[in-house]
């Protein structure tokens, strides 16, 4: 079983992992909000975050670039949702990948390779 997006092995060249981060209601107090009532508001559910941190490994140079430019090449100037999928087939659907930070450095060795992040989110539709 490996990870997919959109069912592009994106991450599998290197150990990763994924997390889900907050979940939640959206809360603000009634003066946020322009009153001078005390309190709070709820105003809807926060937007599914899923983080996927790990490291690209490959042969030499020019391989870790494919794998890079593989990742980026997944955004879109008008993004489509898809399902993102975990090692244990966990699927989370409806998914947009929204963020790709890689590590200041890359090691170089016997392999070449590169840690990074990636943030996928469930955008909410009104």
């Amino acid at each position: 079983m490996s990870s997919s997006f959109k069912g592009h092995d994106l991450f599998g060249s290197g150990p990763h992992r994924f997390a889900q981060r907050r979940q939640g209601q959206v809360m603000l107090s009634w003066i946020q909000l322009g009153s001078t009532q005390p309190g709070t508001v709820p105003i809807g559910l926060t937007e599914l975050d899923v983080v996927v941190v790990g490291r690209l490994i490959a042969a030499n140079e020019a391989a870790l670039w494919i794998l890079r430019d593989a990742i980026v090449a997944e955004f879109e100037e008008s993004p489509t949702p898809g399902t993102l999928i975990d090692l244990h087939n966990h699927q989370w659907t409806g998914m947009t990948f929204i963020d790709y930070a890689e590590a200041d450095r890359t090691d170089r060795g016997r392999l070449w390779s590169l840690a990074y992040t990636a943030t996928f989110r469930r955008i909410r539709q009104y």
